[in-house]
């Protein structure tokens, strides 16, 4: 078997309501042959995995999730119709809500994938039938045994709890064939079985009927859960107004290309990232970055699908595929992100594997050792570890995390902080110091040109010509600078070749047949491109927070260019918001002492200055030395230190580079976003510690009472599901919370 043979495939898996159930599926799925790296994400219900299906078929995957009770269709598509096992009078099995189980054909516009099926009202799934329909018999026992005699009620509540757990015990009979002998659903068939034995049919009933209540509440929990990031999806427009000739045509924003030209009206949500062909227009960008304040955007530049168009009618050229826009790489990122788990989950994952075996020894000792040794009731004993049973299922423990983590990565995307997983998250709640580079950082990004200095004897076009036809292909912000310049001045820039850059010194090329250089000017005076009173009037120029850079050919200076680029406004007020955190701050950048003493000092923190990107990179790992770091940068010239960092963060507005790089991004390019960003890190780590202490104190709570026989079975059966719904309504309060807020923690 060879890796050439691997495909990655993917499907939606429906009727998970715990972190519990995302194990079955990992576990049942993995044990097949010729699959590896299963991945199950609970809140987006997605299942990927690699697969060889010259080993095993997609459809023998599909087969396994159906028999553990949920329902399975490939990503985008709807499953085959499946009937179900279901005892005469029952409602199918409780994982089948929403049609989980008996899959409609795709004609019928009922597919379980589709969000119309997902997102039905309760009482309208296979868990609200369930439990309508147990409640429905459990009231019927009860009246029988009130109208007739006790005989005739005992055998009532018998069938109610038979009818009611029949489907559970399907699935526990599936699950155990599939190696998994300790879930819920054995758990329940265990102790409504032995409850009948010892003639508590009543309380049987009772507790078939409080599982499938609980179930029910889980399933709506998780569902707001999901719908934060569903929502995220729904902030791009369905359909698009594409030019045809001169007039328009609706059509399926979905199916835009690369080059069709769309019209958008006022008020209209923007249904594809794309560049202005015409007009000028605020654009509000909070839907994509959180950005409240709308941008004026013109013509030549980019604007993102989902942000609204506030003021007048815009002609767009689509400029990426309707799976690749912005809003497609938020949702990939936090689906992605959510198998990224963090240390937190995999140790309470590890946890929870002893700790339900050890529940199950503990409940045979409670039943099997007071009879034996000290001659108690056997009745009694049975019933308090059938009860212990229940109260050892771990579903609020396993799901205290993820549920948090899903909350914050739906609440931080919404505010444009991403985060890759889990992992980053724990490691952001922990961050002790906080790296920032300096241009397009704390900066603007959009340096001017203050000064043009020529040497003598050379005219000011010249030296602005040249210095345009070295920078002509970089992006840096510095060279974009010189480029306006140049053009507002409608200096022709030469002919250029050979361009490249020189790093933290400059840009060299071929200019007019003879080599040229835009550099620092300490390189400068090693290469004789300086002047003699050149270098003094650098320094001054610096001191006054400038950057220069000098211009010149082999043995000839041409002169100097004095840029300026301000601090962002938000800048200082992130500064003394880290402060008041207890996080130290640090400017690391490649610009001069004196530029960078300038901007750093007006911001009141440290800095290190003349950095070349391996210095970033030392000076990182001396950082790390002391404690946890977050570098912030743009991505680019600061990867090997965004890298190196605990944690990299990328500045920019929905870039690729900012998307795809680093641990997390910050979409709204403000710096006080960085302890938005880590107050959001600590709040849900606050939420997970709560999380973990509730669950783990109701289960202590009921296990010493039940063992004194102070609460019984259908006490314990509310200690389980009501933990799991406690925990993931707390972890949804994360929903709410605004880390970008005028608080500061």
């Amino acid at each position: 078997m060879t890796g050439e043979t691997t495909e990655r495939r993917e499907w939606t898996v429906t009727g998970m309501d715990c972190a519990a159930c995302t194990t079955k599926v990992v576990r049942a799925v993995e044990r097949l042959p010729g699959v590896s790296e299963v991945r199950v994400a609970l809140m987006t219900e997605r299942l990927s995995l690699n697969l060889m299906p010259d080993i095993t078929q997609p459809e023998a995957i599909e087969g396994t999730v159906r028999k553990l009770g949920f329902g399975i269709a490939p990503m985008g598509q709807a499953a085959p119709r499946k009937k179900v096992f279901v005892l005469p009078g029952a409602a199918p099995t409780p994982a089948a809500a929403d049609g989980e189980h008996e899959h409609p054909d795709p004609a019928s516009g009922d597919d379980p994938a589709a969000p119309a099926a997902r997102d039905r009202s309760w009482h309208q799934t296979a868990k609200g039938r369930l439990v309508s329909l147990t409640g429905a018999l459990l009231a019927i026992a009860w009246l029988i045994e009130l109208m007739t005699t006790g005989e005739a009620g005992y055998w009532s509540f018998v069938a109610a709890c038979l009818i009611g757990v029949a489907p559970l015990a399907k699935r526990a009979i599936e699950t155990l064939r599939m190696g998994q002998p300790f879930t819920i659903e054995g758990l329940m068939t265990i102790a409504a079985g032995g409850a009948l034995l010892i003639g508590a049919a009543e309380e049987a009933a009772l507790v078939v009927f409080l599982f499938a209540v609980g179930e029910v509440l889980e399933g709506v929990a998780v569902g707001k859960a999901r719908q934060g990031i569903r929502a995220l999806a729904d902030l791009v427009p369905k359909t698009a107004l594409l030019e045809i000739g001169k007039g328009t045509r609706t059509i399926p924003a979905a199916s835009l290309q690369i080059g069709h030209v769309v019209r958008v009206r006022p008020g209209d949500r923007i249904p594809a990232d794309g560049e202005i062909l015409e007009g000028t227009s605020g654009i509000d960008e909070s839907p994509v970055t959180g950005e409240s304040i709308p941008r004026n955007r013109g013509v030549g530049e980019p604007v993102f699908a989902g942000s609204i168009n506030t003021e007048a009618a815009l002609r767009i050229s689509v400029t990426k595929e309707p799976s690749d826009n912005t809003i497609a790489r938020i949702i990939r990122l936090v689906e992605e992100a959510e198998e990224a788990r963090a240390p937190t989950e995999r140790f309470i994952d590890r946890f929870s594997g002893i700790y339900m075996p050890a529940i199950i020894a503990l409940s045979a000792l409670v039943i099997s050792v007071p009879p034996l040794v000290f001659d108690q009731d056997w009745t009694t004993w049975i019933y308090r570890g059938l009860a212990l049973l229940l109260i050892g299922c771990p579903c609020a423990l396993v799901i205290s995390v993820p549920a948090s983590i899903a909350s914050a990565l739906s609440a931080g995307a919404r505010r444009g902080l991403l985060m890759k997983g889990g992992a980053v998250i724990e490691a952001a709640a922990k961050v002790t110091h906080v790296a920032f580079d300096k241009t397009g950082t704390l900066t603007r990004g959009v340096p001017v040109v203050i000064d043009l200095l020529p040497a003598a004897g050379v005219e000011q076009e010249e030296l602005l010509a040249v210095a345009a036809g070295v920078e002509g292909g970089s992006s840096h912000p510095l060279a974009q600078a010189i480029l306006r310049r140049a053009e507002a001045a409608a200096v022709p820039v030469p002919e250029v070749r050979a361009a490249r850059a020189l790093p933290g010194r400059g840009v060299e090329a071929i200019v007019d047949g003879e080599p040229a250089w835009v550099a620092s000017p300490s390189y400068a005076a090693e290469a004789g491109g300086l002047a003699g009173t050149d270098l003094p009037q650098a320094t001054a120029l610096e001191n006054e927070g400038k950057t220069v850079v000098a211009v010149f050919r082999t043995g000839r200076p041409l002169g100097l260019i004095a840029l300026r680029d301000e601090p962002r406004d938000d800048a200082d007020a992130a500064i003394r918001q880290l402060s008041a955190m207890g996080i130290g701050a640090t400017m690391l950048t490649g610009d001069n002492p004196r530029t960078a003493a300038a901007i750093a000092g007006g911001l009141g923190f440290d800095f290190r200055a003349g950095m070349m990107p391996e210095d970033k990179l030392a000076a990182i790992r001396d950082l790390n030395r002391a404690g946890s770091v977050m570098m912030i940068g743009d991505g680019i010239n600061d990867a090997p230190a965004l890298k190196e960092a605990r944690i990299g963060i990328a500045m920019g507005s929905g870039t690729d580079v900012a998307l795809e790089t680093a641990d997390g991004a910050i979409l709204r390019d403000r710096v006080s976003d960085v302890p938005a960003l880590i107050r959001l890190a600590r709040a849900t780590m606050a939420n997970i510690r709560q999380n973990v202490a509730l669950a783990l104190g109701l289960k202590a709570v009921f296990l010493v009472t039940t063992i004194f026989g102070i609460t019984g079975l259908w006490i314990a059966i509310l200690a389980d599901t009501g933990a799991t719904v406690l925990v993931t309504l707390n972890a949804l309060r994360l929903l709410r919370y605004n880390p970008t807020g005028p608080q500061v923690r």
